[in-house]
This record gives structure tokens, C-alpha cells and sequence, in this order.
């Protein structure tokens, strides 16, 4: 496979561009006009931070996104799935909240939100894959709706992914519960009894009698439950939670497949922006001081090109002085020269994800740097 071509800006401006108007330069010269736009439904896909978190990319490069998309035609919308997790973001409602207080409201950038897989976290289409983990991707339905889909990516470290990157953006925030439950785990959530109060909401939206309540308490019978995810959106008490089982390297696997399911058949287009790189993922409630300074914005139409060369360029990188990182390597002082995400996290790895991703045609990890 040849080499993808990613596009790179610093983040220096002068007088005459500001930094918004470099993003529009960037896309405008990695090819964003070659897409057709005109009368098509194009998904922005963005994370719009847990609430608390200030780490998230500002509305202001979203605007850039969705005014590009408008100028050439097209309907742009904000878009993220809700979360598997406990938070701000569990549900629609929280979730729109979570986005308009974070500043992602139809004023500041121009489109709408739409939180893909419904209220609840159960609109979802499935998607073929056949891979050699996912047979059918479990997707949320408003990002499949799309007809052209555009990742906007915070570049940013992650407790168990190393980082996170396009893949992770589209491939994890792209699923709907179930599909990040698939993602996650073995699709099989387990009851907290100590929150369990027995009201019985998971039984009754249950269509496979999945949980039991025995001796006032729920319990989920593993062979009847099909992984769909509805019982933990209804529990008041928040006491269903999924059991994070399969390695690391089978996490990074079912991303890229997932991710493979969200882009293949129609055009896609990625940008990822290497700022405010916190160690942990924007879906924590806080976000620690960055592990190293900033680096730039990158776009490519290959999302496993653009995750490689934003890991290369974060690599070259000084330690931000009391950061995660810094800490980490003032106390293993004989690894130095390791790589800065394996060092932040010792356990987390992410290369894995990408050398799946190009076993499963995604794209390529050999890829021209091409600064502007």
C-alpha cells in the first residue's frame, strides 16, 4: 500500500490567520472540497468532554467543521454516542446538557447535536464487519444515518488505549452501549448489590429475562442476556455495571474493526488536533496538566495514518515539567527513550490497534507528512 498523505499545521499564527483560519487552510489543502457535500447529512464526530473536564477541544474548531460543511453544501451535525459508564453523558438528556454547558450548543457552532444512538443509548444499527472479532458492529443509528462522516479528534492519552486517538474517536464513540460493552468486555454486565434496591426497572425492560431478582436483590443470568445494555440506562441507583474482561490487545482490535464499520462505504474525512494533551481520556470529570506541549493539527483521509503520525509527533516531544509523564520518568529513569504514552501508563499499549487496523484494510500506518 502506498503511502496516506497527512497533513500537518503548527499551531504558530501571524497577523494575518488566526488559528481558525489555519484549520480551514488545513482541510482545504488534505482535500476537504474533494468530498461532495451538497444536499448530504455529514456527522461531525466529537467528544464533548465529561462535565468538569477542560481538557476537551474548544466549540470554536467545531465551528470551523460545520461552516466548511455548510459552505460546500452540505448539513453538518455534532454527534457522540452516550457513555458505558457512570456520568455526565449516560443519557441523551445529560448528555446534551453536558455538551451545551461545555459550549457545544447550536449558537456557538453553527449545527445542531444529535446524540447517535438515542435517548438511552439503544438506537443502534448493526453493521457487517466479519472480522476476526466483530461480525456485526453495533453502531448508533443517527451516526450511520450519515452520509458523509468527519472525525474531530482530540489527541489526548488514555489509561488503557495509550492514547486517544482518530480510531478510538470513531471506532469506541461510535458504538452504542451494547456496542461498547462488546468493545469493553464480553458484553455481559454484572449487578452491585450494595446499590441494588430490587425495583425490578432491569427486569422489565428486559426482552430476554436476563435479570432475576432473588431475595430482594437483581442478578444477571449470563445465559439469557444478550448484551444489549438496556438495563444499566433504567437502574436507578446506577448498581449494573459492565465487567471489563478482555486484554488490551483484544480492546484495540474490536476498535479498529469498529472503526472499519463506521468509515467503509461512503467518505470520510479526519483531523485530530494535538493540544492540551491530558494523560487520561476526556471522559474523566477532571484532567490533569498536560504531558507535553503542544503540537499542532493534522488531517488525512486515512484515520490509521493520521493515529500514527499523531503518536510519532507527540514522541518527539519534550515531558511537560510535573506532568504524569515527567513523574513517571524522573522514577524509571532507566527507560528513558520509551515511548511518552507507554510511559504515562505503563500498563495501557496502542500499537496493537494500529497494526490491526492496517491487517483489516482500514488504511496505513506509512504516511507523508506533508506540513503547511
Amino acid at each position: 500500500m502506498e503511502k496516506a498523505r497527512v497533513y500537518f499545521a503548527t499551531f504558530k499564527v501571524t497577523e494575518n490567520e488566526n488559528l481558525l483560519q489555519k484549520l480551514h487552510r488545513l482541510m482545504k489543502t488534505a482535500g476537504f472540497e474533494e468530498i461532495d457535500f451538497q444536499d448530504k447529512y455529514a456527522a461531525i464526530k466529537i467528544h464533548f468532554g465529561e462535565y468538569g473536564n477542560l481538557a476537551f477541544l474548544r466549540p470554536n474548531y467545531a465551528r470551523v467543521v460545520a461552516d466548511y460543511v455548510k459552505e460546500l453544501g452540505g448539513k453538518p451535525f455534532l454527534t457522540d454516542c452516550n457513555t458505558l459508564y457512570v456520568g455526565s453523558r449516560k443519557n441523551a438528556l445529560d448528555h446534551l446538557e453536558t455538551a451545551y454547558v461545555n459550549g457545544f450548543s447550536p449558537y456557538q457552532t453553527g449545527c445542531h447535536v444529535i446524540i447517535g444512538d438515542g435517548l438511552k443509548g439503544t438506537d443502534e444499527t448493526l453493521v457487517p464487519v466479519d472480522g476476526e472479532y466483530v461480525k456485526e458492529a453495533k453502531i448508533g443509528t443517527a451516526v450511520m444515518d450519515a452520509d458523509v462522516f468527519i472525525s474531530l479528534t482530540h489527541f489526548k492519552g488514555h489509561e488503557m488505549t495509550g492514547f486517544g486517538g482518530a480510531m478510538k474517536n470513531i471506532g469506541m464513540g461510535c458504538g452504542s452501549r451494547a456496542g461498547k460493552m462488546e468493545q469493553h468486555c464480553d458484553g455481559k454486565p454484572s449487578v452491585d448489590t450494595e446499590l441494588c434496591v430490587g425495583c425490578g426497572a432491569c427486569g422489565r425492560i428486559c426482552a430476554h429475562e436476563g435479570p432475576v431478582i432473588e431475595g430482594g436483590k437483581a442478578r444477571i443470568d449470563h445465559e439469557k442476556c444478550v448484551g444489549c445494555g438496556r438495563c444499566l440506562a433504567v437502574c436507578p441507583k446506577d448498581a449494573i455495571q459492565p465487567d471489563f474482561g478482555d486484554s488490551i490487545a483484544m480492546l484495540n482490535y474490536k476498535i479498529a474493526e469498529y472503526s472499519l464499520a463506521v468509515c467503509k462505504g461512503r467518505p470520510c474525512f479526519h483531523v485530530s488536533l494535538i493540544c492540551d494533551v491530558s494523560p487520561n481520556c476526556d471522559c474523566h470529570s477532571e484532567n490533569d496538566i498536560p504531558i507535553i506541549p503542544n503540537v499542532g493539527m493534522l488531517a488525512s483521509f486515512d484515520p490509521v495514518a493520521l493515529d500514527q503520525a499523531c503518536a510519532d509527533l507527540c514522541n518527539q516531544m519534550p515531558a511537560v515539567e510535573g506532568s504524569m509523564l515527567s513523574d513517571n520518568l524522573e522514577e524509571h529513569q532507566h527507560e528513558r527513550g520509551c515511548d511518552h504514552f507507554h510511559m504515562t501508563h505503563p500498563d495501557a499499549e496502542w500499537r496493537s490497534c494500529i497494526a490491526h487496523a492496517v491487517k483489516i484494510g482500514l488504511g496505513t500506518d506509512q504516511y507523508e507528512l506533508i506540513r503547511i
